[in-house]
């Protein structure tokens, strides 16, 4: 199977023309001098609140892409981050990507996006800008050397210990992705957009006044025409699931006019694991003519675009088999002689 069969935004990352700080010859960093022992991840004494921690990770992640000179491409460390957030923490696993060299991290990044696309399109389609940079055939060494820095930077400040969980409780308990949304934007471009994500105290608030057990049945449906990077509905989730419900029994639909907004939700509502029901837009809430029909039937055709390639691929794995099979049982040339 093909491994550019996602949708690719409207101008691919091999398009765009490169930024002027590629052509200038880059700082010696570790990635850069020669061979170096294993790296092992560091135990990193993480704040109790879940919250103080995602900030944290953050303001680090921040630090690793300016000072590396990543650039001015959000995406890239945001969907670094969020890659790296889908991923559950195993034992090892963290030691294995932190020795990892910057070449490699696309792949691995393409991997992990694949394999959640499997079984929800529609969610890693609304997220394309977080991944479309990852499959540029010809990165900018610089670009991938600061997303090496991003990478050692989010996993060193426990990442994997806030995400990488089993339990959906436990990763629903902090935002990663909305302080690192919020620290990559310009603050004119944030008044611009009018983009102030709510607080976590106070989502829960809203959640515990709104939500409570006579009035919550399954098959009911809460609506957020800002949803952000899915704050809201992570205090719903855990609310209802401070209730004994199971939240995949609830609709869930949510649009941001911004489409990295929507992507930041879209990956939240997998790694919090919101349910089948959950659907994230990216429309104008305020439009007339918006009833999340539009959100509907994109994510319907994603699961037939997904229906269509698994049936390829079956149908080529099946071919090679009977290939393989015949050639055991013919006789070859040389043997025939």
């Amino acid at each position: 199977m093909p491994d550019d069969f996602l949708p690719r935004a409207a101008t691919s990352a091999a398009e765009r023309p490169a930024p002027s700080w590629t052509k200038k010859p880059p700082p010696k960093t570790m990635a850069t001098t020669g061979p170096r022992g294993k790296i092992t991840a560091r135990r990193y004494h993480a704040p109790q609140d879940p919250n103080e921690h995602a900030r944290k990770i953050a303001e680090n992640v921040l630090d690793a892409w300016y000072q590396s000179f990543g650039g001015s491409s959000v995406d890239i460390p945001l969907g670094t981050v969020a890659g790296l957030s889908l991923l559950r923490n195993v034992p090892g696993l963290a030691d294995w990507v932190l020795n990892l060299q910057p070449e490699d991290l696309p792949r691995l990044l393409k991997e992990i996006y694949l394999g959640h696309w499997m079984k929800r399109p529609d969610l890693i389609n609304r997220a394309i800008r977080l991944h479309d940079w990852a499959w540029n055939p010809n990165p900018y060494r610089q670009q991938l050397r600061a997303v090496h820095a991003v990478t050692h930077a989010a996993i060193n400040t426990g990442l994997l210990e806030l995400t990488g969980h089993d339990d959906p409780g436990q990763r629903a308990e902090a935002d990663i992705l909305s302080p690192l949304l919020t620290g990559l934007r310009h603050k004119s471009d944030k008044k611009w957009r009018g983009e102030y994500h709510t607080p976590a105290c106070l989502t829960d608030l809203m959640a515990n006044m709104t939500v409570d057990k006579a009035s919550a049945q399954p098959g009911m449906s809460f609506r957020e025409p800002a949803i952000g990077s899915g704050g809201m509905f992570r205090s719903v989730a855990q609310r209802l699931r401070d209730l004994g419900f199971n939240t995949h029994d609830f609709y869930k639909y949510g649009n941001d006019v911004d489409s990295l907004s929507a992507g930041c939700a879209a990956i939240n509502a997998i790694i919090w694991d919101l349910g089948p029901r959950c659907l994230i837009g990216c429309a104008d809430s305020l439009a007339l003519d918006d009833d999340y029909s539009k959100t509907r039937a994109e994510a319907a055709k994603a699961f037939e675009q997904r229906d269509r390639y698994m049936e390829t691929a079956t149908t080529i794995v099946a071919h090679r088999r009977a290939l393989a099979l015949l050639d055991q049982l013919m006789p070859s040339k040389e043997t025939a002689a």
